[in-house]
């Protein structure tokens, strides 16, 4: 019997599969928006605005971890599906290990640079001198965490690809639950501020990553081993090469987020908003905007073991078959969120917090007008990943590219120009539209081809 037949992912029917693989990944997504989100929840409420301004000057930081997790977790799993398709188990293990050794390096290496440039870097991310204080204390704190933080968002992506999808949700929820328990005690009860709130983080980001560490010692596929942990350039080049696309694609949201801040900060200056205002509702919205990314994202994430696998085995039909389904429902996800955004802006950023007529008026147009194109969102972070998955990574890493540094970020910079501050949101609609074209016409150049094409 081949491993194809041995293995679920070459049998099991995709709709099984997908449900088993992305529901745990969806949650897994949503839990780790909540860590910045619940954060910010609790700062508006006992901080005030500019509390919640400075969690939105560190999110590029925290851009800069899931980064590192995404490049070495993804392109361990992708590594790591692709041999056991092919059969290749011995040298399986050692994807896995060197892209753990790898995300603790990175980690502590970042949290080193962050502590000893900490204003600089902040100022870099677009802090103003009343928010800067806050980020300062906030920031500082939670580079604490970032080794386990990094580990425990990539190490999911590894303990999912061993065929334990619901130990993925696990270690996310856990760490979640504690950071909202101890953000309530903290900020609510103690009123610790900035500091409470980063404490309860790096904790929670402590506990999921130690789980992680618990579950590779009993790895059910291939028994992991010291060598396994030992880095080989070749085995890290694999793994960084199949995890660029994803990595790319976070960079490019952590450069466009602070981009954002600088152009918010120096055209709300000038406007009757002030620089403030803007900065803060936009951190909010990117939070809220990535509650539907976690269920687009969730649902690549979910599909990338079933597409390695199946390609990997040379069974292109249930490649096929699992990509369609796929961007079926992450359509429907994208157009539910597009309505609720239109439709309810103010309920929604309420939540955060209260503020003046002005906070709330600039909100309700940020929704209304720059997530206007978001029900396109969809197609780019699934076929992009899809591509990662097949071993494509240039052209995963060309679509990671497409809506954030090809089209949104000059337009952002451009617009306001021509527009004055009003630019600054029409750039995201039409960033999207030119993005959902783009990969519209690549996806089907793909699909084409005869592999693809005949596949029945």
């Amino acid at each position: 019997m081949t491993e194809t037949k041995q293995n679920p992912l070459g049998t099991v029917p995709i709709a099984k599969l997908l449900t088993k693989f992305a529901v745990p990944s969806i949650i897994a997504m949503l839990v780790g928006s909540l860590y910045n989100m619940v954060d910010q929840l609790f700062i508006g409420n006992f901080v005030g605005p500019l509390g919640n301004g400075a969690t939105n000057i560190q999110f590029p930081l925290s851009i800069l971890n899931v980064s590192i997790a995404l490049l070495c977790g993804i392109g361990a799993a992708s590594t790591f599906n692709l041999a056991m398709g092919r059969g290749e188990t011995e040298k399986a293990g050692y994807y896995v290990g060197n892209a753990v050794t790898v995300m603790l390096f990175g980690g502590l290496l970042l949290a080193i640079i962050t502590e000893l440039f900490l204003e600089p870097i902040l100022l870099l991310c677009g802090a103003t001198k009343n928010i800067l204080p806050y980020a300062k204390e906030y920031s500082r704190v939670c580079a604490l965490g970032y080794p386990l933080f990094i580990l425990s968002a990539g190490g999911s992506h590894i303990v999912r690809a061993d065929g334990s999808p619901n130990m993925t949700m696990a270690i996310n929820v856990v760490g979640a639950i504690i950071n909202t328990i101890l953000d309530a005690l903290f900020v609510a009860v103690f009123h610790w501020g900035m500091t409470g709130a980063a404490i309860a983080t790096i904790i929670g980001q402590y506990v999921a990553g130690l789980m992680v560490l618990v579950y590779l010692r009993k790895f059910k596929t291939v028994p992991l081993e010291r060598k396994h942990f030992k880095p080989d350039l070749h085995i890290i080049g694999a793994i960084l090469a199949l995890g660029t696309a994803p990595f790319i694609n976070q960079i490019a949201m952590m450069l466009v987020q602070i981009v954002m801040n600088h152009v918010m900060g120096h055209y709300g200056a000038a406007s009757k908003y002030g620089a403030d205002i803007p900065i803060t509702c936009a951190g909010i919205i990117s939070k809220v905007t990535g509650i539907c990314f976690s269920f687009i994202i969730g649902i690549s994430q979910g599909l990338q073991p079933i597409v390695s696998f199946n390609y990997g085995a040379q069974n292109y039909k249930r490649v096929k078959d699992a990509y369609h389904l796929a961007i079926k429902v992450a359509a429907i996800i994208a157009i539910g969120s597009w309505a609720c955004f239109q439709l309810f802006p103010r309920q929604i950023v309420s939540i955060f917090g209260s503020g003046d007529e002005l906070y709330f008026e600039f909100c309700e147009t940020y929704f209304k007008v720059f997530l206007f194109g978001i029900f396109t969102c969809f197609l780019q972070p699934l076929t992009s990943n899809f591509f990662t998955s097949i071993g494509k990574p240039y052209k995963g890493i060309f679509m990671s590219l497409t809506r954030q540094v090809l089209f949104l970020t000059p337009l952002i910079i451009i617009l306001p120009l021509i527009f004055g501050f009003s630019g600054v949101l029409y750039a995201g609609p039409i960033a999207d539209a030119l993005s959902f074209t783009i990969c519209f016409i690549l996806i089907r150049l793909e699909m084409s081809k005869p592999e693809f094409k005949n596949a029945i």
